[in-house]
């Protein structure tokens, strides 16, 4: 197996700190696979026809993405351990909430990153941080004690979009007004797997 992949991107990271946490990241090489709307990469293009990372290329079949489909594939190898049956509505749950999180602040970074100063939508860009604002309200209300425990999909999805708002939307502060998700962040983010792919 192969990763095509991006240092910087969110949903890449999600796929790695799984490998990490299942112990299978010595058997998955990464191949770089960056690129953006605008100037997608040929390479990922090929495997991928959205032209997004991460795309898992295997041996015994064709190529599989977007991350939650690389997710739950890689966790049926490893033993499925992050997926637990108990709880499996409410693990994809939060999984996809930490997903949206990202969609929206990717939206945000696609504005200012490669639209012209002139087109440039102010409103746009509010509207999807107000559905980060109310994920992180909801999460910080509702979904503490479904982020306590074993380590699922669902907390490492939720700690990769938190990490993804600090890379990109620091001076939003996310963490005022959430105490618990902070502080449950704070703890997430020093495992190792979570240490090991900060993005540069």
């Amino acid at each position: 197996m192969k990763l095509m992949h991006s240092s910087t991107s969110p949903y890449v990271r999600k796929v790695e700190v799984l490998l990490r946490e299942s112990g299978l990241i010595d058997q998955v090489p990464f191949v770089p696979g960056s690129g953006t709307p605008l100037a997608p990469n040929d390479e990922t293009i090929h495997v991928n026809p959205l032209g997004k990372v991460p795309a898992l290329l295997r041996d015994d079949g064709p190529a599989i993405y977007d991350s939650r489909v690389i997710c739950r594939y890689l966790d049926d190898i490893s033993g499925g351990h992050f997926y637990p049956k108990t709880r499996l509505y409410e693990v994809l749950t939060l999984e996809a909430l930490g997903e949206g999180i990202i969609d929206a602040a990717l939206l945000m970074a696609y504005e200012w990153r490669l639209r012209p100063e002139e087109k440039r939508f102010d409103e746009w860009v509010e509207g999807q941080w107000s559905k980060i604002a109310r994920a992180l309200d909801v999460l910080d209300d509702r979904w503490m004690s479904h982020l306590q425990g074993n380590v699922t999909m669902g907390q490492i999805s939720v700690a990769c979009s938190l990490g993804y708002l600090d890379l990109r939307n620091a001076d939003r502060n996310w963490r005022d007004g959430h105490t618990s998700l902070a502080t449950w962040y704070e703890t997430f983010a020093k495992r190792d797997s979570m240490l090991a792919t900060v993005p540069a």
